[in-house]
Parts: C-alpha cells; sequence; structure tokens
C-alpha cells in the first residue's frame, strides 16, 4: 500500500464540559499539527497516489473554516467537547466529502484506498482517525 502525507496546523479557541477535563473546561487555545494521509494500493499512471498540491489545498480549505475560531460557537460543534479525538474524526469526514466532490481530481476518490487524519496536539500527545474513502 503506498502512502502520501500533508500537514498544516490550526489555531482554536474552545472549553470542555465534564470534570474529567478539569482546567480545560475553561476556554482555552490550542494549535493542532495536521496531518492527512492518504493510502492508495496501485499508483495511477503518473505515478502519483494524488496531487500534492490539491490535497494540501483541500486540507487548508477544510482547516480555514475553523482556523482562529472558538469552536463553542461553531454552528455543528455548540453543545459537542470537541476533543483532539472528536476534531481528528470531524476533519476525516470535511475532507472526505471534498475529494468525493472531486477536490483531487474526478475519479481519485474511487481510487484511494483509505485516509487517515492525526491531530497533534503536544510533542506527546495525538488523536487520529481512519476510514475508507
Amino acid at each position: 500500500m503506498y502512502s502520501l502525507a500533508v500537514s498544516d496546523h490550526v489555531m482554536i479557541a474552545h472549553s470542555f464540559v465534564g470534570d474529567i477535563f478539569g482546567p480545560a473546561q475553561r476556554l482555552h487555545g490550542a494549535t493542532y499539527e495536521v496531518e492527512v494521509e492518504f493510502r492508495r494500493a496501485e499508483l495511477d499512471a503518473d505515478g502519483l497516489i494524488c496531487d500534492i498540491g490539491k490535497a494540501l489545498d483541500t486540507l487548508k480549505a477544510v482547516l480555514g473554516e475553523i482556523n482562529y475560531r472558538n469552536l463553542d460557537e461553531v454552528a455543528g460543534y455548540k453543545g459537542r467537547n470537541t476533543t483532539t479525538e472528536f476534531l481528528a474524526g470531524d476533519i476525516f469526514r470535511r475532507m472526505k466529502t471534498r475529494i468525493v466532490a472531486g477536490a483531487l481530481g474526478p475519479d481519485i476518490a474511487g481510487e484511494l484506498a483509505s485516509m487517515r487524519v492525526m491531530l497533534r496536539e503536544s510533542p506527546v500527545a495525538w488523536a487520529a482517525f481512519e476510514g475508507k474513502l
């Protein structure tokens, strides 16, 4: 299985509900390094998994929807604990929607086997979501 990854970062503010979160129940900021890995069994006729530029542009567009935002105020996130795990899954779903719509090219979605979205919240902690396309 071949893989290709692109990365960027996003800065957000949010708070959590629940005693398990301790001081993170208060509004706080986070900067996540976000990596998206695409997997494909066979390379295309050009020897690619997908176009790196289109993949990075798609990631930047998805992250642009939440960058510099207070997630507690974003529709679809209100009332949710926007944990690192939750955000990895949400970014996966947003990327998948764009890929199926042709963001990486008209036939790429059918050729990619899977995608993995990883968010690093610090050098020692990260979460990921992986699924089929």
